[in-house]
């Protein structure tokens, strides 16, 4: 209830989103638009144009640290997917407003059919944004779209805060009140994806005598027999008794003081359906079906457990989204295919156990072609490595093997015609064609061979790893003497790379942002960064670092990006974030200890660039106001690459593998990067079947007054070179003792809080003692 209750005060600010959202039906006087204010705006755009994360900055040095509430008092939520809308060839919803993209997975293939339910609460779309439509509306003398004016609409939320179950309440212009609640799920009565949905009218207090709710079809010629509105003997909706028909439309009626619910069941795929009674009790079964499916599938994978509400609802929610993505990047829009963030996304998946979407990204990446395909084969390599690593699974590594040795020819091939020790040139990216000697593409591509050296080598193929091993080792020493051919150090102690080595054309951009050029390298470096190209904590990784605090790469932990060419697409409109390339930022941040730069990240992600109560992101979001709309826009919705990036931010701040020069596997560094505020007594981490290049690892830190007790469980096949543990305490404390079966334990730097665990298996139970730190002097 408090989550409602704060997002409604947030929601009432506003009157209406203008522009986008206004141009919905039944808006009229009684619903306002609500401007920009000129404050607001003016802080927006000083923020923007700052070098630096002015506000980020400010969450690291407060006493609590970033926070959600932090985060989210700087900006409006996001809400709309843009213009074009209502019938417009390339809208996505008609109300302008994001849809959540419902449906339930057999494997790891993903959804093969989904229902779109529309977070305003005005429609359920089958399949596609432009597929047949259930549209809800409401009111009487002033008929109306259910949530079209969003000063009356509750922010939408998700039952028990994480479950695919939309939940919205909303006042029509006559005061009536309704509550909605919507969802997918699959039944025995008919081969068909089947979204329920539940509307309660509340006309008491209103002073009106009458009111309604209307259900419309999109499609024409639809006949009623019994319950059932069908053409050509197949069901399209199922509806409870009372509705009088009006052409498309089926009107429930309440009279008086008297409050009404409507049941309502709508097929993703018409077809024909025994007959069921559509009332409380088949929708209440439809629900816990619904519910008892996610639970159990996220069951099948890690636990991450944190003392903040919000983050382990929208752990789990993302975990659902992507389970329902698989290999697609988006759903229901024309992003819902393979795209090459989704390697990345892959490994994420893994990581928390769902290993089965890990090995069918990689299956489709190994049937897509791709206009870089240097990098492709770089991260098929790595991914493979990566999957393996986790699985043990050597019949992949067989089967895709034809694959990376010939990718693996062909780069000798190409280090053998070369005279600067790169692989040929390659586009720079999908949005800019340029041909370069991209240093992402280089180090994606020597990350990959070094990774499957290793794989080759373990899985008794010592050819190809020798081989591997010659071609990495030369393609390494042909990045490192471009890179210092072309570094630039700058004034302020930061170093400059460009992505595009040895075309004498690179300079240090003042402000990334600022540019074309700056942008896209704003976008791609991380890869770089994240391959281990620059060994962690090197003067090369930390000059790089700085250059990135100090030149407009970072807004609330966000990675900035500003769209020229694109400004006209929804989400790219003013300057904003892109944080599908998160992902490898805070890889990056956690290889080099950046602890409170992930923290950052962390609720920056969450509290500005999802939606708020339902977690839903898109390629790209505006954070610059746009003219005439109040709330915030995203590109194309949802997208499992930025979801990745919120899961692999929790993950690395509470699990963190390291490597050795090689990029093998090394160590796990624990718990290095939580929230001080997650030690406070009282409160809670667990983390149980972690997906590790080691094995599965499960521990728990329960916070005491005056102690904090620690459980790791490391099995005895889990043999990393290193295995430490930081307990970030609150400020002002620190570890006095540590106690290992009843002895004292001196294995532990009470400075860094950190303790050496190398080399225990088994279950190790630790009491540690904590107290007031000393003043320096």
């Amino acid at each position: 209830m408090a989550r409602v209750a704060i997002g409604l005060v947030v929601f009432a600010l506003a009157a209406a989103a203008a522009g986008g959202a206004q141009a919905r039906v039944g808006v009229g006087p009684s619903c306002p638009p609500q401007p920009l204010s000129a404050a607001y705006t003016s802080a927006v755009k000083g923020a923007l144009a700052s070098k630096q994360d002015v506000w980020g900055n400010e969450l690291l040095r407060s006493p609590s640290g970033p926070t959600y509430e932090g985060v989210q008092r700087h900006l409006h939520p996001l809400l709309l997917v843009g213009p074009p809308l209502g019938l417009a060839p390339n809208r996505l919803t008609d109300s302008g407003v994001y849809y959540l993209a419902l449906g339930q997975p057999s494997g790891s293939d993903g959804a093969r059919s989904l229902d779109l339910h529309v977070a305003d609460g005005s429609q359920i779309v089958s399949e596609f944004v432009r597929g047949p439509s259930l549209s809800i509306g409401v009111g009487v003398r002033r008929k109306e779209r259910y949530g079209s004016c969003l000063s009356r609409l509750v922010p939408p939320h998700l039952d028990a805060g994480y479950l695919p179950i939309l939940e919205t309440s909303y006042v029509d212009a006559d005061g009536v009140r309704y509550s909605q609640e919507s969802f997918a799920t699959r039944i025995p009565q008919t081969r068909s994806l089947v979204s329920f949905v539940r509307v309660t009218v509340d006309p008491r207090g209103s002073g009106i005598k009458l009111a309604r709710v209307r259900l419309t079809p999109s499609v024409p010629k639809l006949r009623r027999a019994r319950n059932q509105l069908r053409r050509d003997g197949r069901a399209f909706l199922v509806v409870s008794p009372g509705g009088k028909r009006h052409g498309r439309t089926l009107s429930y009626a309440t009279h008086g003081n008297r409050t009404r619910t409507v049941y309502a069941a709508w097929l993703a795929r018409p077809s024909r359906t025994r007959f069921f009674r559509m009332g409380k009790a088949s929708y209440d079964r439809a629900k816990r079906s619904a519910m008892a499916y996610w639970n159990r599938r996220l069951a099948a994978g890690a636990v991450f457990d944190v003392p903040d509400r919000r983050v382990v609802d929208a752990e789990r929610n993302l975990l659902i989204q992507n389970l329902s993505h698989s290999w697609r990047y988006s759903l229901a829009n024309a992003y819902a295919r393979f795209s090459w963030e989704l390697v990345d996304v892959g490994e994420v998946m893994g990581a928390y156990g769902f290993t089965g979407m890990e090995r069918a990204i990689l299956m489709k990446s190994f049937h897509r072609g791709s206009v870089f395909p240097n990098r492709a084969a770089g991260e098929r390599m790595t991914g493979t490595a990566d999957y393996y690593l986790r699985t043990g699974d050597a019949k992949f590594v067989k089967k895709v093997t034809p694959a990376l040795r010939t990718a693996l020819w062909n780069f000798q091939s190409q280090l053998d015609a070369s005279q600067t020790g790169l692989l040929d040139r390659e586009r720079y990216g999908v949005d800019v064609s340029t041909p370069v000697y991209g240093l992402h593409d280089q180090a994606l591509a020597l990350q990959g061979v070094r990774a499957m050296a290793g794989v080759w080598a373990v899985t008794r193929q010592p050819f190809l790893a020798n081989a591997a091993t010659l071609v990495a080792n030369r393609l390494e020493a042909g990045i490192r003497a471009a890179v210092q051919a072309s570094s630039s150090s700058l004034s302020d102690g930061s170093l400059f790379i460009p992505v595009t080595l040895l075309d004498g054309i690179a300079r240090p951009f003042g402000s990334l942002t600022d540019t074309p050029e700056g942008s896209y390298w704003n976008l791609v470096m991380p890869y770089a960064l994240a391959s281990g190209v620059f060994p962690p904590g090197s003067p090369q990784a930390a000059g790089v670092l700085d250059y990135m605090l100090n030149h407009g790469s970072r807004l609330l932990g966000l990675v900035r990006f500003r769209a020229f060419t694109n400004s006209g697409k929804p989400g790219y409109r003013s300057p904003g974030s892109d944080d599908v390339y998160g992902t490898n930022v805070v890889r990056f941040l956690a290889d080099n200890h950046r602890a409170d730069q992930l923290v950052l990240s962390l609720y920056g992600k969450l509290a500005a660039d999802m939606t708020p109560g339902t977690f839903v992101s898109g390629e790209g979001s505006t954070i610059g106001p746009v003219d005439g709309e109040y709330y915030r826009s995203m590109f194309r919705p949802p997208n499992s690459a930025n979801n990745a990036f919120f899961l692999e931010t929790l993950r690395v701040m509470l699990v963190h593998e390291t490597k050795d020069a090689s990029g093998a596997p090394q160590g796990l560094e624990l718990a290095y990067s939580t929230p001080r505020s997650w030690l406070r007594a009282g409160r809670r981490i667990d983390v149980r079947g972690a997906r590790t290049s080691f094995g599965p690892l499960s521990y728990s830190l329960e916070a005491w007054k005056g102690s904090v007790r620690v459980r790791v469980t490391v099995p005895s096949g889990l043999q990393p070179q290193t295995l430490r543990l930081r307990l970030r305490l609150p400020a002002g404390e620190r570890m006095t003792g540590v106690a290992f079966r009843g002895r004292a334990f001196d294995r532990y730097d009470a400075r860094s809080d950190t303790i050496d665990l190398s080399g225990l298996t088994g279950r190790i139970d630790l009491v540690v003692t904590r107290g007031r730190a000393s003043p320096r002097p």
